[in-house]
């Protein structure tokens, strides 16, 4: 699933849950680094191209990743289609038998091409797990404030 994979339960059902975690629109709300983000042409369907606005840096970037899996309420994943270093992000969501709550679970690898190699080691794996802590954490508290 991903060199880093971070777990929470949410007490929401999962096609609330599902609806919320991935839908870009709702990143900068939860994801520490995200200052925008939208699905171009706005159907989720597998090929469609997800643009966040990212801090990477110090600075803020534009990065594309494509729409790989789109399974709702259970699935969905993008992979990065450009630049030093692309992501894929693998999120699943689970209802909790007997409740009203979800189990979300994210994984999140990186592919370093050039200097990407260089650094998704060093700099972008260890930020990231530091990161998915806390955005899990403002994920859960959206959800169920």
């Amino acid at each position: 699933m991903g060199s880093i994979v971070t777990e929470i339960e949410v007490e929401r059902k999962a096609d609330e849950v599902f609806a919320y975690v991935t839908d870009p629109n709702h990143f900068p709300e939860w994801q520490s680094n995200v200052t925008g983000g939208h699905l171009e042409g706005g159907e989720p369907v597998v090929g469609a191209l997800c643009m966040t606005r990212r801090k990477i840096g110090g600075r803020e970037r534009d990065v594309t990743s494509r729409l790989t899996v789109f399974d709702p309420p259970r699935a969905w994943a993008v992979h990065g289609d450009e630049g030093p270093i692309r992501s894929r992000v693998h999120v699943t969501v689970e209802p909790v038998a007997g409740r009203d709550a979800s189990k979300v679970r994210i994984g999140l690898d990186f592919e370093g091409h050039g200097i990407g190699k260089l650094l998704v080691p060093l700099m972008v794996v260890p930020q990231s797990r530091r990161e998915m802590r806390a955005n899990m954490a403002r994920l859960k508290a959206n959800l169920e404030g």
